[in-house]
Order: C-alpha cells, then sequence, then structure tokens
C-alpha cells in the first residue's frame, strides 16, 4: 500500500547531547526556552551515563528534561534514545508519566538497545544485543501495562510486576514510543511497527541519504500493514545537521525528505568541536522551514 506522503509537513526538533558543553541542566533549560521561542517544535536529548576516555561530564537525562518541561510550554520532549536494558521498568514507568504530567502531556520515549556497549560492560551487564533486544520487548509490554493504571501481574523472563497499580497516568494514558535502531535492518523496524515512530540512524555512521531514508520508510510501511497499524499515527524521524535555516542546499532536502514521508526533521548538535555559544546561535536562528 502506497501512503499518499505529499502534504507531509514535518516538524522541527532538535538532537542535544547529554554530555560536554550542555552537561548543565540549566544550560540544557536555557536552550530548550531559546529553541521553543525560536520556533523549534521537539528537544530530545541524549541518555548516555558515559562517554569513552578521556571522561567526559554527563547530567541525568531526566532531571535534565524535567528542567526543559518547567522552561517550556508547547514543545515535544522526551529522550532519545533510552536503552531499556539498562534501565528499571518500574522506575523508568514512574519517570515517564512523571514527566508527562509535568510537560501537560508533552513527552514522547524514544527507545533503543544502547550504545556503546561499554555503557554495559563496565558495570558487569551483558552488551549482547539479542539479550538486550529480548529486555527491551519485554520493558515495553510491561511499560504499557503499568500506564494503563490497572492492577499489573507480569512474568517476563527478565521483568516481573506483581499485582501492582501505579498512578498517575500519562495525560493522554499512555506515552507516544519512538523506536530507534540501525539501518539496513530486521528486528528493530518490526518492532516500530508496533509503536508510534520510528528513528533509523546510519550503521556505517553519518546520516542517511535520502534514497535510504525513502528505503526505510517504505519497509516501515509493509511492517505497519503485516501488524495491523497502518490506520495509526506514526512519525518517521530524520536526524541531520544544517548550517542555517536560510540554506537554500538543505531546505532542498528537507523538503525531499517530507515527500518520501519524513514527519520529524532532528537538528543534531553532536558537533564537539563547536562550541556552546555557537550551538546556541544556531538554534536561536530557528529551523529549516
Amino acid at each position: 500500500m502506497e501512503q499518499d506522503v505529499t502534504e507531509v509537513r514535518p516538524s522541527f526538533g532538535l538532537g542535544v547531547p547529554n554530555g560536554r558543553d550542555f552537561a548543565d541542566p540549566r544550560r540544557i533549560a536555557t536552550l530548550a526556552a531559546d529553541a521553543e521561542a525560536a520556533g523549534w517544535d521537539g528537544f530530545f536529548l541524549w541518555d548516555h551515563v558515559i562517554r569513552r576516555p578521556p571522561w567526559q561530564p554527563m547530567v541525568d537525562p531526566w532531571v535534565a528534561l524535567a528542567a526543559v518541561a518547567v522552561a517550556t510550554e508547547t514543545m515535544i520532549l522526551g529522550p532519545m534514545v533510552t536503552p531499556l536494558a539498562r534501565r528499571r521498568t518500574s522506575v523508568l514507568a514512574r519517570q515517564t508519566a512523571t514527566l508527562d504530567v509535568l510537560s501537560g502531556g508533552r513527552s514522547r520515549l524514544g527507545v533503543g538497545l544502547g550504545a556503546p556497549d561499554d555503557e554495559f560492560t563496565r558495570f558487569g551487564e551483558s552488551a549482547d544485543p539479542k539479550l538486550r533486544a529480548r529486555i527491551l520487548d519485554e520493558s515495553l509490554e510491561l511499560l504499557e501495562l503499568l500506564w494503563s493504571g490497572k492492577t499489573v501481574n507480569f512474568a517476563g523472563d527478565h521483568v516481573v510486576a506483581d499485582d501492582v497499580q501505579f498512578l498517575p497516568r500519562p495525560v493522554h494514558g499512555r506515552v507516544p514510543i519512538w523506536v530507534a535502531g540501525g539501518w539496513p535492518g530486521g528486528a528493530p523496524f518490526r518492532r516500530a511497527a508496533r509503536y508510534d515512530g520510528v528513528w533509523p540512524v546510519a550503521k556505517a555512521g553519518g546520516y542517511l541519504s535520502i534514497d535510504e531514508f525513502a528505503a526505510c520508510v517504505a519497509a516501515m510501511e509493509e511492517h505497519r500493514e503485516r501488524a495491523g497499524r497502518l490506520e495509526s499515527k506514526f512519525d518517521s524521524i530524520f536526524i541531520g545537521r544544517t548550517p542555517s535555516p536560510d540554506d537554500a542546499e538543505s531546505r532542498d532536502r528537507v523538503g525531499h525528505l517530507a515527500e518520501v514521508g519524513m514527519t520529524w526533521w532532528v537538528e543534531s548538535l553532536d558537533n564537539p568541536d563547536v562550541p556552546f555559544e555557537q550551538h546556541r546561535y544556531r538554534v536561536q536562528a530557528g529551523p529549516p522551514r
């Protein structure tokens, strides 16, 4: 089935590290307020606990996102991405619901297997991708149950809930889930078809080409059709970088991506060679609409 994407008008967000020059929740909140004033639609924060030596300062993404929620009024916000294999599902259920209530229902939950491996192995946890995938699937299943506000009994191989009820619920009953994965690939995209969005990243590094992203969107249509979810709202997220909102080549690229199904452009601020104030200037200049 072909999707009519000719009228898609994408939203524009920021992909923000939770380390280096950004390792201060006050600075992150100020940047988010700047972004909202400049017309950005979303603010998505990394969820890393360490970065390889030389060690970098890092902040907890959930505390920082709470600061973002208070500093803004309209922007969508959330982690991108949270590896559920190194998060306790019960704690994450509380964090996600609390952030959603605090933000007035503006949150999203980006999930994936997680990288790099040493964020697991340095703390004695397995980095086996198949194990992490199984934990991710079980955790997502339990998370949805805990968001329901009903009494939950769940016995998985890796996560368990015994006769518990979690309140308050997220504002709209649940938090939309965006699933990340390396493209090209199989399992992450079949998983994404069961939820609310896909965030494909290039396995080879860098950014996807327009043709690669179009192939991913087409594959997601097939996966969603098989999952019986073609009628559900679904986001296709592209991460990239533009020098300014007025750069003609960048705006053409954004337009072509929208034509093939992109619903979110996320401007990456991941460049360690650029000082914070230069990143802030780019944010204040606004999105490449």
